[in-house]
């Protein structure tokens, strides 16, 4: 979902006075030492699961329980609010797609991935009515999705799949939460969305049903959580103590998964039965996963896959390489 993104003007206009900032490079350190600094850490979020542990931590006392003083979390509607608030400093880091992240840095923000939260199982998807029963019968036809976001990605990726170009659809630009919406009521043909959506778009209407998935393109639609390059300097043992955080919180979880459930859907303004099955298209990442994949096969291969996604919907301004985007000193730091 998760979650990232139109570059709007405003964006835009904020992102040439960040980039005014000093590019302060990969930060090393050791992290596993470094006591959280005193003060409050600013995130940005959006109501999608995959970011949904910080809301167990928040909800358990975790945070509290890692030596971070406040963490302050800021609710987003919108991509483009996220970015924004972002580019602007309004807000420390905040979680947002994988692409968004490089998009972020090939026009200049001074940020850095560091920590991999998610991955879209079958958590973002592409809907459509009984009507179409293969990606080839998309041609002529009209899909809504969010531009910028990764909806667009995963339409790109299912109009490749199908052996059709661009051109042989009828794009119909939206709001993620509008897609279901406008399929349900036949504006459009098909609808690219994500969860908590895609569960209440088919609870309104069984018929629907889903045609393209993440799952179909393993690795492309994933989260992020990044953190400004000025605040990975000064505050680096809050970094440290929030991918603590993450992975306590998703232990957490693990134990308690129907009451921690409970707290997410909330949190995303759904009830556990409306994401009876939207828990199980989202693959979370612990820890120890992260040492595993952050600077190995995410850097290596995933980013590579994604970025070519994201450039051919036009949604990168420049290359950018694995190195310029993730900084895993402070995960591989951790014990």
């Amino acid at each position: 979902m998760s979650p990232s993104q139109t570059f709007t003007g405003f964006f835009k206009n904020k992102l040439a006075l960040a980039c005014c900032l000093s590019a302060l490079g990969t930060f090393s350190l050791s992290a596993s030492a470094a006591a959280p600094e005193a003060g409050t850490f600013k995130m940005g979020i959006e109501p999608w699961l995959g970011y949904g542990q910080w809301h167990v931590a928040q909800s358990q006392g975790i945070f509290k329980q890692q030596g971070l003083e406040k963490v302050d979390i800021v609710n987003f509607a919108e991509d483009k609010d996220i970015n924004a608030a972002l580019a602007s400093g309004q807000i420390d880091g905040a979680n947002i797609a994988t692409h968004t992240a490089m998009a972020m840095v090939s026009a200049g923000l001074p940020i850095k991935v560091v920590l991999l939260l998610d991955q879209s199982e079958t958590a973002d998807a592409l809907l459509v009515g009984k009507d179409i029963t293969t990606l080839k019968d998309l041609k002529g036809k009209q899909i809504a999705f969010e531009e910028g976001t990764t909806s667009d990605i995963l339409l790109h990726s299912a109009v490749n799949a199908a052996g059709l170009k661009w051109s042989d659809i009828t794009p119909v630009p939206m709001p993620a939460d509008s897609a279901g919406s406008a399929l349900i009521a036949k504006r459009v043909t098909a609808a690219v969305t994500y969860e908590p959506y895609i569960s209440a778009a088919k609870k309104q209407d069984p018929s629907l049903k889903m045609l393209y998935s993440g799952s179909s393109d393993p690795g492309l639609i994933g989260d992020v959580l990044v953190v400004r390059d000025s605040v990975l300097k000064e505050k680096p043992g809050q970094i440290a103590a929030l991918i603590k955080s993450w992975d306590a919180a998703l232990t957490h979880y693990q134990a308690n998964t129907t009451a921690d459930r409970a707290i997410i859907a909330k949190a995303v303004g759904a009830t556990p039965a409306d994401l009876e099955t939207a828990f199980d298209g989202v693959k979370y990442y612990s820890l120890a996963e992260n040492k595993q994949v952050l600077s190995h096969s995410f850097s290596d291969q995933t980013f590579a896959h994604v970025l070519k996604a994201a450039t051919a919907a036009g949604l990168i301004p420049k290359p950018v390489t694995a190195a310029q985007v993730i900084d895993a000193s402070f995960v591989n730091s951790l014990p």
